[in-house]
């Protein structure tokens, strides 16, 4: 019995670190950017630490995902008629599999810096789900490659290209959907890609013309932020950020629960974070807040509840609250990290601050890199950040700043690191590595 227990217990230990080497999503384990990692290198080059570099062809900004020794990732052609998702090997860097998953007809992307394939896939055992935004989204097996559905009717102008990753949750596939027209979400079953859910967004543009109809199209109403499932009250929540509010969703039902409107301001691409009983999310390109939300209680949870975020309102009982915010140092598109009581923050413009959660105290705040719209990860209380000059930094997730390494690759650098092991995994704009020591 004393052996059993030994061989199930070494079973588990087992089983508990495959997992932890597993990179499932857009940020990671639980979409957060934090890694179980352990020994990542602090300083690489073109010809140091890199286990192998793989040429990856056309263009794309998704994060690749990892899953046993299969690492998956997309790309498509500068016009977006041709989008392809890749399976490469984990220990080698080869190719296993190179398939044009949809052909597509798409308006000109008028962001340079955005891509045809910036949503980052999803993965667990057996099945991978891809997305494209409006242009598809796709079901496939991993062992095989085969399309187990798909769906191309969910459909809006994404304007600048799609930024949303799908996320799943239980039986669901969780998608964004905010476009210059359009704004909704909707749940798919992850085994038949039939709808459960979808609901609209309830808060627009509010400056209308004479006939009820929004003046303003494009970013003034468009979103590519990442939801993220998060335990409050002991109940799930689907926390989503849409280009005028954040939401708080029931994710089995669609069921809005509050909002917190920011009309001042338009769009994000970070993903929020839950922790120490707030909601933490970015609001707003160019002149955008950072906000710490404290959430109503469950009993107040219905559609209608509203916070307005952009007025320094006072707390009402059964809404949202604002905690603190934060105007300077706002990453508008990398994703935050709560690292303990420490929020580290990299704007878009390089600077990376250490922050208070509880209070929004800034610690301090340095420029390190330049133009940086990848989101950091973090590992071993080291923030591990990248920007579009390929260049990379290392710092600690610490009240102290202290830089930790610098590095260097060839070409930019638009993609979120992934971390498995003890590798880091970089995606520039024509190459995958393998960071390893």
């Amino acid at each position: 019995m004393t052996k059993q227990l030994a061989l199930l217990a070494s079973l588990a230990a087992l089983s508990s670190s495959f997992a932890a080497d597993n990179w499932p999503q857009f940020r990671g384990p639980n979409g957060d950017g934090q890694s179980t990692a352990k020994g990542l290198p602090l300083k690489w080059s073109e010809t140091e630490n890199v286990k192998w570099k793989t040429p990856i062809h056309d263009k794309g900004w998704s994060q690749p995902v990892i899953w046993g020794d299969q690492i998956w990732l997309t790309t498509a052609t500068s016009n977006g008629t041709a989008l392809f998702v890749l399976t490469l090997d984990k220990n080698s860097g080869k190719i296993v599999r190179d398939v044009k998953l949809f052909d597509a007809q798409q308006p000109e992307l008028w962001m340079r810096y955005n891509s045809y394939a910036s949503p980052t896939p999803v993965i667990e055992e057996g099945r991978v789900y891809v997305s494209f935004g409006e242009a598809g989204t796709a079901c496939l097996d991993t062992k095989t490659g085969a399309k187990l559905w798909e769906r191309r009717d969910l459909k809006c102008n994404h304007y600048r290209g799609a930024g949303s990753s799908p996320i799943l949750y239980n039986n669901l596939l969780v998608l964004h959907f905010d476009g210059a027209d359009e704004q909704f979400l909707v749940a798919l079953d992850k085994q038949t890609g039939k709808d459960v859910w979808k609901v609209k967004r309830s808060t627009d543009y509010r400056d209308l013309d004479a006939a009820g109809k929004p003046k303003a199209e494009g970013d003034l109403r468009k979103g590519y932020a990442t939801p993220q499932i998060a335990m409050i009250e002991g109940k799930p929540v689907l926390l989503s950020n849409g280009a005028k509010a954040h939401y708080g969703y029931d994710p089995l039902t669609g069921k809005e629960l509050w909002q917190v409107e920011n009309q001042p301001f338009h769009s994000t691409g970070a993903r929020p974070i839950y922790g120490h009983g707030l909601i933490y999310f970015a609001a707003g390109f160019s002149k955008g807040h950072f906000y710490a939300i404290k959430p109503p209680p469950a009993s107040a949870w219905k559609a209608g509840n509203i916070l307005d975020a952009s007025k320094d309102s006072e707390p009402a009982p059964g809404k949202p609250q604002l905690v603190w915010k934060l105007i300077k140092g706002v990453p508008e598109t990398p994703s935050p990290i709560l690292h303990g009581d420490l929020l580290l923050l990299v704007d878009n413009s390089g600077f990376a601050s250490a922050v208070e959660a509880k209070t929004g105290k800034v610690l301090w705040s340095e420029r390190v890199l330049k133009a940086v719209y990848a989101s950091p990860i973090c590992a071993e209380g080291r923030v591990y950040a990248c920007d579009r000059e390929g260049k990379c930094v290392v710092f600690a997730a610490a009240p102290e700043f202290k830089l930790l390494g610098e590095s260097k690759l060839d070409g930019p650098i638009e993609a979120s690191p992934a971390a498995s092991g003890k590798a880091l995994y970089l995606r520039t704009a024509k190459t995958l590595y393998r960071i390893e020591q």
